[in-house]
C-alpha cells in the first residue's frame, strides 16, 4: 500500500478515502482519544485569519477544518477542497460548505487567491510533496501562511514499543471493527513510518519559498503541526 506510486497510489488513496469516508471523523475522534478537535482549532489559530481573509482547506475531506474557521471567522470566505467526492458528499451532510473538487497537485485557483491555506493530514498522501507545497505557495497571497497538520515519523524513545502496538495493531483493529476496511488503517502506519521528519518537512516548505517556517510536536511525537508564510 505505501509502497505504491504515481497514480496507482494516487487512485489507492482515492479508493480508501471513499471506502472509510462515512467513519472518518468517528475513527479520527478515537484513535486521538479527541485531541484532533483541539489540533485543528491550533491549525486555525496559527493561520492568523480575520473576518475578511480567504483560506482553503485542501484535502479537506468531511470539511472539519474548513468548519472550525467559519465557527471562528463567519464573514471569511472558506473554500473546502479535495480529489474524495464522497468525503465531500458526507461533509455536506453536516451543514453547508463550499466544497471544490481539487488535486492538490494541480490546484484549480488561480495565482495568490488566499490569505491562508490549511490541510489536516493530507500531505503524506500526494504522490509528490514538493509539487504539493509549491502548489499551496503559488495560490496564497503574499504574506500569506500555510498550515499542515499531519502524522510524523516519531523518534525512537523508551515508548517507541507501545507506539508501534497502538498503530500496527489497535489502529487497524478498530479501523476494521468501524469501517470494515482494516487495510485503510494499516495504511496510516505505513505512510506514518515511510513519511518525512519533521525537521525535512520544515527544510521541504522552505525549498518552495516559505519563510518564518515552525514547527510543533504532538502526542508523543506522532504528529506535527507545520507553518510558514509566503514572501
Amino acid at each position: 500500500m505505501a509502497q505504491l506510486t504515481g497514480n496507482e497510489r494516487a487512485k489507492y488513496v482515492q479508493e480508501m478515502f471513499t471506502r472509510i469516508a462515512r467513519r472518518y471523523d468517528l475513527m479520527n475522534r478515537l484513535m486521538t482519544g479527541g485531541q484532533d478537535v483541539r489540533w485543528r482549532k491550533r491549525v486555525i489559530e496559527l493561520a492568523r485569519l480575520d473576518e475578511n481573509a480567504s483560506l482553503l482547506d485542501l484535502g479537506t475531506g468531511t470539511g472539519d477544518l474548513a468548519r472550525e474557521a467559519l465557527a471562528e471567522f463567519p464573514q471569511a470566505r472558506v473554500v473546502g477542497a479535495d480529489f474524495t467526492l464522497e468525503m465531500m458528499r458526507v461533509g455536506r451532510r453536516a451543514g453547508l460548505l463550499d466544497f471544490s473538487a481539487a488535486d492538490a497537485l494541480r490546484l484549480p485557483f488561480p495565482d495568490a487567491s488566499f490569505d491562508a491555506v490549511v490541510s489536516g493530514f493530507l500531505m503524506r498522501n500526494v504522490v509528490d510533496l514538493q509539487k504539493a507545497l509549491e502548489e499551496q505557495y503559488r495560490i496564497l497571497k503574499h504574506g500569506g501562511r500555510i498550515v499542515i497538520l499531519d502524522t510524523t515519523r516519531p523518534k525512537k524513545n523508551i515508548l517507541s514499543p507501545f507506539i508501534w502496538l497502538h498503530m500496527h495493531f489497535v489502529i487497524p483493529t478498530l479501523g476494521g471493527l468501524l469501517t470494515g476496511s482494516r487495510d485503510a488503517y494499516r495504511y496510516l502506519p505505513e505512510t506514518t513510518e515511510g513519511f518525512v521528519t519533521v525537521e525535512e518537512m520544515a527544510s521541504r516548505m522552505e525549498k518552495a519559498g516559505f519563510l518564518k517556517v515552525g514547527f510543533q510536536r504532538l502526542m508523543l511525537g506522532t504528529i506535527a503541526i507545520h507553518w510558514g508564510v509566503k514572501a
